[in-house]
């Protein structure tokens, strides 16, 4: 707390710093717990998008369950629909609807690894996809 000392405190905050200097952690965890109810709001730190850096370089939590939408069945519809029925286990009937359906979610709560692999086999059959 030393070398906050030479923090310029703006007049207007100064007996708002100096009440909040004298209390407990106890007090102070009370009052932000006031606080929050108050105005609706919440001291945690706000939460980053995955792959974004973080503050000190350490890295955000990584998101483990996707959802693959697949946004554009593309030229090559028929590569398309072939993509989806294999990776997806469906009949030729209800993959086509799938894809013809487009924009539509493929497949929820994925781990990112077949996500991935889902998105590159329909992309390169020529649709587009979308991880979320």
């Amino acid at each position: 707390m030393e070398e906050n000392k030479n923090i310029e405190i703006p007049a207007k905050f100064k007996a708002i710093i100096d009440a909040v200097e004298q209390m407990s952690v106890v007090d102070l965890n009370e009052l932000v717990r006031t606080l929050e109810k108050k105005f609706g709001v919440s001291a945690s730190a706000p939460t980053l998008a995955v792959g974004a850096p973080t503050p000190g370089g350490v890295g955000a939590e990584e998101k483990t369950a996707f959802t693959v939408e697949l946004t554009d069945s593309g030229a090559n519809k028929i590569a398309v629909i072939k993509v989806v029925k294999e990776a997806l286990a469906m009949g030729l009937k209800d993959a086509k609807d799938l894809v013809d359906a487009a924009p539509k979610v493929l497949k929820e709560n994925m781990k990112k690894e077949d996500a991935e692999k889902l998105k590159k086999d329909v992309e390169v059959a020529g649709g587009k996809v979308m991880l979320k």
